[in-house]
């Protein structure tokens, strides 16, 4: 049973490795073995996805209209920390924000900074305001590193925030979002 039944979304740090799902017929972690035996038992359901390899802030609610609410495309910006294979240079930022042409069709990001990087490896900030399959993946997957022709590949990927709610707990662990932060998050 849940400790705090008014609250209606928490918030899970997910780390890299684990599927975000009820069930995996490939016998893989889930995010459930993170949280406690009711959040799978009274229905808690993940707000959105994030794949296998990323890691970060995941939202969970037993509401439907609040989960439709937050992964409307527009409704929620998602902030990611991003660590790419290659140099991007700030055209590529741009051309990342005015869409890149996928196997999904036209992907793009609202903000993307460029925040430094070290050796063969840039450090970016990226700004979504709707989430495909592996969107941003698949957006610097279509780029090429401009030294040395080879496409970028992101290496590591952790969602941040989620319209006004930082991630603020630590990998693997859980809490209840207050009041004020689901008021902010659902009205903002």
């Amino acid at each position: 049973m849940t400790d705090q039944s008014e609250s209606r979304l928490l918030v899970l740090h997910k780390p890299k490795g684990y599927v975000v799902t009820r069930h995996d017929e490939k016998n893989r972690k889930t995010v459930y073995e993170l949280l406690p035996p009711w959040a799978y038992d009274e229905g808690w359901m993940p707000v959105g996805r994030l794949d296998m390899d990323s890691k970060g802030l995941l939202l969970f609610t037993q509401n439907g209209l609040i989960s439709d609410h937050l992964n409307q495309p527009g409704s929620c910006h998602k902030i990611y920390e991003v660590w790419v294979r290659g140099h991007v240079t700030q055209p590529q930022a741009v051309q990342l924000v005015g869409g890149v042409e996928t196997s999904e069709g036209l992907l793009k990001a609202v903000r993307v900074e460029i925040k430094g990087g070290a050796g063969p490896k840039t450090r970016l900030e990226v700004e979504l305001d709707e989430g495909k399959n592996r969107h941003i993946r698949r957006m610097f997957g279509e780029l090429k590193d401009p030294k040395f022709g080879t496409a970028l590949k992101v290496l590591e990927l952790k969602r941040v925030q989620m319209g006004s709610l930082k991630l603020d707990v630590e990998s693997a662990k859980w809490r209840f979002l207050t009041a004020d932060e689901e008021r902010n998050l659902l009205d903002g």
